[in-house]
């Protein structure tokens, strides 16, 4: 199956629009594992277990477990998803903007080593930085496009003066994701739950694409919003939830608390679907 094929049979099959992201702090685990991050497997295979009946992927973030020296514990919860949750894609937030053969490389280390559905990337140096990674076909990448940090109008929110409509940098990456980059129907977007009114703007110039939007939990997005100005009958949605879901509690309940906090946002984001 392809990328896509999963997302949309795990949207399906589990009702959600959620994606749980797997961002191993070992400073916040609970008491008895508390900065030991010999455990960051341990915490996240917990954490999949309590939740892969309600999400729709998981998205482990790269550089909490390289920090950690614990790139060979990533490993291992990648097959562990793999037995454990075989119907739900893994995005490997890795945001990899490298050309040539070093993204190459990237691109080998994502998707042969990890074994990861989908990547995200950094559209920065052009299309040259996302091509490698259409070579494996069936897998998907999510290129950065109106992030949800208040930095990203410094370079995301300028206008391109030289394009016909003078274009906002994220439009024009929404543009060509849709049209002439996306060759193989793999690309998708990220776009951050804290700009509402821009995931519309997106989603009308890229209404086919999958969109990958963090920001909902911890960083304030509004669920509410965020779905309604993203799902369509055409593009599905992937809202994704860390700490919220992976610090619901600091106890030997933590996983079953993050459960119950994925079960919440789940039913929070199933609410706002039209119709």
């Amino acid at each position: 199956m392809t990328f896509l094929d999963m997302l949309r049979d795990a949207t399906a099959q589990n009702q959600s629009l959620l994606c749980v992201g797997l961002d191993p702090e070992p400073s916040r685990f609970p008491v008895n594992w508390r900065d030991n991050p010999a455990k960051i497997y341990d915490f996240c295979a917990a954490i999949v277990d309590a939740t892969a009946d309600l999400v729709c992927a998981f998205k482990p973030q790269i550089a909490y477990f390289a920090a950690h020296r614990a790139e060979d514990q990533l490993e291992r919860l990648m097959q562990h998803i793999r037995c454990n949750a075989p119907r739900v894609p893994v995005i490997l937030d890795a945001k990899r903007g490298d050309i040539g053969s070093t993204a190459e490389q990237y691109a080998k280390e994502a998707f042969e080593r990890y074994g990861a559905d989908a990547v995200t990337l950094s559209p920065f140096m052009g299309f040259d930085s996302i091509s490698p990674y259409l070579q494996y076909h069936g897998k998907g990448a999510f290129l950065l496009c109106r992030t949800s940090n208040p930095g990203g109008d410094d370079l995301q929110n300028q206008r391109l003066a030289g394009i016909e409509g003078e274009p906002r940098v994220y439009e024009h990456i929404a543009r060509l994701a849709q049209g002439p980059w996306n060759r193989n129907g793999q690309l998708g977007l990220v776009v951050g739950a804290t700009y509402p009114a821009e995931i519309e703007r997106v989603r009308a110039l890229a209404p086919t694409l999958p969109l990958l939007i963090p920001g909902v939990g911890a960083q304030g997005g509004d669920a509410l919003a965020t779905v309604r100005a993203g799902l369509t009958a055409q593009g599905t949605i992937v809202v994704n939830s860390s700490r919220a879901i992976l610090y619901a509690s600091s106890g030997a309940d933590f996983a079953t608390m993050a459960r119950a906090e994925a079960l919440r946002t789940r039913a929070v984001l199933e609410a706002a679907r039209p119709g």
